[in-house]
């Protein structure tokens, strides 16, 4: 059987295109079943009804950050050590791919356990820091209590499922996901409304759903199907060096994902400053549709990692070069036609998540805002996808800190003090933002990269 997935799963044979789509089509579909997660449990609690409605909403909101730092520490690992595990399949070194995979299950536990035991130390601090008021609190203190009890599962689930798509089980990644996320789904309406949890019930929806992800893929990597497996001897002798080329590859994803959790928390404070709740939580409802919109292209992007890794260890630099052209091109169609569509329909995007008269008014027009020239960040993901899978780590890290922290950031410090109104500047530091750091980490690839493979 694994005889037979080896050569299946042989990248540098046969059409490159249809490997990537092989791969892209089911981490897409995995990408959002993963994303339902938490739209889900904003859509049921968008729908509670009455004054509670904004508050519920607006409370999860805030938690958002927080969520996004636990998922950056998992993407820290497990986008680290996938594409090593790529490269090392294409140099057909099994030892060393499994011996990477044992220290990344050993990273992602213990930094689950610190995650937790901090952030429920801190959590008052952080909720007070990120912008919770007196009447939000409450809803915050409920979600992120139970959701941080349970941390560790949504990390190994995300971060060893980075380790199943790199063997090229694109199909099996996306069964890993969907078997917790029909539980969420299921579960979330049954806690929600039938036994009135509330914010409370939502969050343990999600904690049960992650735990039987994280199963899943643990039973899959532990077992016969899978090309390379999880090994004790593994987990219990990780060396500083592959920890060090783990924590190195996966730096860039985790401050991608980490400066999301920056931006989410100077956003609420700015949109409170200027604004009021209200205003956060329609954030809250940008930031959802953000990731429907832009779930694709990181399912496509993603799914040309693991191709572009095993080429580029096999020697195979001209398919290295097709399959960055494949992906460049059809990353920008996709993101120009988002744009379009979301700058069409603002508000059938808006109603997923909310009825609410004022919250659909507010967010209809901070939408277009937000979403002006959309086809920016397409550059940006080729140039963090190709920096990433040829293990480029120094550029992957500099334009995810360029472009979110040198620039988004203080962009929404900024424009506020100079925009009419204020609140607008607030959402239109994120399109600036793309057309500055997506040309400048597009550029640069095909200057450095490209042009020496």
């Amino acid at each position: 059987m694994k005889t037979t997935a080896k050569n299946v799963n042989d990248f540098s044979k046969g059409n490159i295109l249809r490997h990537i789509m092989r791969l892209a089509v089911p981490m897409t579909v995995a990408q959002l079943i993963t994303m339902m997660y938490n739209i889900v449990d904003r859509m049921f609690i968008g729908r509670i009804g009455g004054a509670e409605t904004t508050d519920a909403l607006t409370g999860v909101g805030i938690c958002l950050p927080v969520v996004s730092v636990v998922m950056a520490f998992a993407n820290l690992v497990g986008a680290g050590a996938a594409p090593l595990v790529s490269i090392e399949r294409g140099r057909k070194n099994a030892d060393e791919a499994e011996k990477i995979m044992g220290t990344a299950t050993s990273m992602i536990i213990a930094l689950g356990v610190i995650i937790t035991i901090l952030g429920l130390v801190f959590k008052t601090s952080v909720l007070n820091l990120l912008g919770a008021s007196y009447v939000t609190f409450s809803y915050a203190n409920s979600y992120l209590t139970i959701y941080l009890s349970g941390a560790i599962f949504p990390m190994l689930a995300l971060g060893l499922n980075s380790i199943i798509n790199a063997q090229g089980y694109g199909r099996t990644g996306m069964l890993t996901i969907t078997i917790g996320a029909v539980i969420n789904i299921l579960l979330d309406p049954i806690l929600i409304f039938g036994f009135n949890m509330g914010v409370s019930g939502a969050a343990v929806a999600t904690v049960v759903s992650q735990f039987v992800s994280m199963l899943w893929t643990v039973v899959f990597l532990t077992g016969k199907r899978s090309l390379y497996n999880i090994k004790l001897k593994y987990m219990l002798k990780a060396e500083y060096k592959r920890i060090k080329k783990i924590l190195a590859l996966g730096l860039a994803g985790f401050t991608m994902m980490a400066t999301n959790a920056v931006v989410q928390m100077v956003c609420n404070i700015t949109l409170k400053t200027y604004g009021s709740d209200i205003y956060i939580g329609v954030m809250t409802i940008i930031n959802s549709v953000r990731d429907i919109i832009t779930l694709p292209a990181l399912g496509f992007s993603q799914g040309a990692q693991p191709v572009l890794g095993y080429n580029y260890g096999a020697d195979k630099n001209d398919r290295v070069k097709s399959g960055i052209k494949y992906m460049s091109v059809i990353l920008i169609a996709y993101t120009a036609l988002a744009w379009l569509v979301v700058s069409t329909f603002p508000k059938l995007f808006i109603k997923i998540f909310t009825t609410n008269a004022e919250l659909c008014a507010y967010g209809v027009h901070a939408l277009h805002i937000y979403f002006f020239g959309f086809v920016f960040m397409a550059l940006q993901f080729s140039g963090q996808s190709v920096f990433t899978a040829l293990d480029k780590p120094k550029q992957a890290v500099f334009f995810s800190l360029f472009r979110k922290i040198i620039i988004v950031v203080p962009l929404t410090l900024l424009l506020p003090l100079i925009w009419n109104p204020q609140i607008d500047g607030v959402f239109w530091a994120e399109p600036i933002s793309n057309l500055i750091g997506g040309t400048a980490a597009f550029v640069t690839m095909i200057m450095t990269v490209y042009r020496k493979l």
